[in-house]
């Protein structure tokens, strides 16, 4: 009798314990460098949220930031942070990416320009330089903007400035920047004691969007993987919502960099934008980006939105 209640006992620790079995491991390849967006992630990474789910991730900050859905769509990592409307471009252009979760569900990209400078509408443009990160969607976004006030990227002078977004703009190298953070380079800027203005995109013709969602490989992908990365990160909101200062102290304990003002700032930005339910799909968004895209001229087709985005839990 015993025995038999030893095995029972056992069984039940090997279900309810995932952290006593091997765990599977999940590669993510970040969009940028570490910073208060990958709150979730982070947070599930030192709450030991992943040890519960079973999973060993690895977190990898790119060295380009074009890179990271490139690496996903050639099989070299399990999952990376993207953006929804250069999802839809890359799956356009045949790469092999669908949308399995979302991290950060409202716009956060807009087109800066310094306040008190010459750029006082969308029409200042024309003859200006502009600053991007991120070839391709960047462009595509700036070429519908731009084309509401009977404007084209031949208008225009691209700057390709990497990480450097804000700097660029405060230092006269740039007239404006696309691809800047609400709560990131507008902080940045109001610290240097520079001014700076946000044209929000979703303001300027764009439909509401995922700013930053998680792309798998649509051929090969392990969805029970995914599905536990999910619900440790959605525990993690949670707890972030339920506790923010302590959550700030615990992401910003894990790297000296950002234990700033910067960040501080940007956290508390963030906080209202985290999805809550990071697996859940609101197919209309997509369904909504995919006719604006190509009524912009940007896509030639409209594609299923099954093609694009799915979630995860229902397949």
């Amino acid at each position: 009798m015993r025995t038999l209640l030893k095995k029972n006992l056992l069984f039940v620790l090997l279900l309810i314990t995932p952290s006593l079995v091997a765990a599977d491991r999940l590669s993510l390849v970040l969009d940028w460098f570490v910073n208060p967006d990958h709150g979730p992630i982070i947070i599930a990474q030192e709450n030991g949220y992943f040890t519960e789910q079973g999973l060993e991730v690895e977190i990898i900050a790119p060295a380009d930031a074009a890179d990271p859905p490139k690496l996903v769509a050639a099989g070299k990592v399990d999952l990376a942070i993207s953006y929804q409307p250069q999802l839809h471009l890359q799956v356009h252009a045949g790469l092999p990416l669908v949308r399995v979760g979302t991290l950060v569900a409202t716009p956060l990209n807009c087109l800066l320009v310094l306040d008190e400078g010459p750029i006082n509408t969308i029409a200042d443009l024309k003859g200006r330089k502009i600053g991007y990160s991120v070839a391709g969607v960047e462009e595509a976004l700036l070429t519908a903007i731009l084309g509401r006030y009977d404007l084209s990227l031949a208008d225009v002078e691209l700057v390709n400035v990497n990480w450097s977004l804000s700097p660029s703009l405060m230092s006269g190298q740039v007239d404006a920047v696309i691809g800047a953070y609400r709560n990131f380079e507008l902080n940045q800027m109001e610290i240097e004691g520079v001014g700076g203005r946000c044209f929000y995109l979703e303001e300027e013709g764009l439909p509401p969007y995922d700013e930053l969602i998680y792309v798998a490989n649509r051929n090969e992908h392990n969805r029970n993987s995914i599905v536990r990365f999910l619900n440790a990160t959605e525990k993690a909101t949670q707890y972030i919502v339920n506790h923010p200062q302590k959550s700030w102290e615990i992401f910003s304990s894990t790297a000296k960099e950002l234990q700033d003002e910067l960040n501080r700032k940007a956290w508390t930005d963030t906080l209202p934008r985290f999805a809550l339910r990071p697996a859940a799909l609101d197919a209309g968004r997509y369904q909504n980006m995919e006719t604006f895209l190509n009524s912009a001229g940007l896509i030639s087709e409209i594609k299923p939105v099954e093609s694009l985005a799915i979630d995860v839990t229902r397949e």
